[in-house]
């Protein structure tokens, strides 16, 4: 409880700034999300659930592709940027998903977005065990995270193999908030997917675009020498 009560406040703490800026952090706008969307499919009509959905620019970016979207996030600032941004064209929720999905109904969604969110919960058996039910069969799950070597070393950890509860600093924008997370192997990684009957479609490991490269020099080198996320596609098998 208290690692959910810490991240609940971070991002309260951040909404604001975290919605102003978000288009344009190197990390986010140049680097994951370009990522993520090169691999998203035709959404054209498809019920799209966006987890973690923050301040909605992904809620928007979805809206765009025709996808018919539900989005959800633990805190009511981030909510209320996210319907300064999309308005009521998407359907939007304040939902905890360390909890049971119990809003969602069995088979509802097509894809499921799930962009740098899930590094919060621990339990990621039980998580996408509800992604799968509320999952329609042939549904697609997408979601990044912290890449494990580049966390492994950057949390300086001795315990590789464990779900380790770590937590650092973040002073990009503007503001400086602790922020908790958890950090996971490679195979924590997968085998909760291929333990749910998820199988693998796609798995990306980003380059920094070159607006990254103008934006962020030094990191950027960084970045096209050792990746920072990982963004996976599975599918939801029948």
């Amino acid at each position: 409880m208290a690692h959910r009560t810490t991240v609940y406040n971070a991002y309260q703490k951040l909404a604001e700034q975290y919605a102003a800026l978000i288009e344009t952090k190197p990390h986010n706008a140049y680097y994951e999300r370009p990522a993520m969307m090169k691999m998203w499919p035709d959404l054209e009509g498809k019920k799209v659930l966006d987890a973690g959905c923050g301040p909605g620019l992904y809620a928007e970016k979805l809206l765009e592709r025709g996808a018919i979207v539900t989005a959800f996030d633990i805190s009511e600032r981030m909510m209320a940027e996210a319907r300064k941004r999309v308005g009521d064209q998407a359907d939007l929720r304040l939902v905890d998903m360390t909890q049971p999905l119990e809003m969602f109904r069995k088979d509802q969604f097509d894809f499921i977005n799930a962009p740098l969110c899930i590094d919060y919960v621990k339990d990621w058996r039980s998580l996408f065990k509800e992604f799968k039910r509320i999952l329609k069969p042939g549904g697609l799950f997408q979601f990044s995270c912290g890449h494990p070597a580049f966390d492994a070393q950057y949390y300086n950890t001795s315990k590789y193999f464990d779900v380790e509860h770590v937590q650092c600093t973040w002073t990009g924008f503007g503001i400086e908030v602790v922020m908790p997370s958890y950090r996971r192997s490679l195979q924590d990684i997968f085998m909760p997917l291929i333990d749910n009957g998820f199988q693998i479609r796609q798995v990306v490991e980003p380059l920094p675009t070159v607006e990254f490269k103008k934006n962020d020099f030094r990191r950027y080198l960084s970045l096209v020498q050792r990746p920072a996320f990982l963004c996976i596609q599975s599918e939801c098998l029948i």
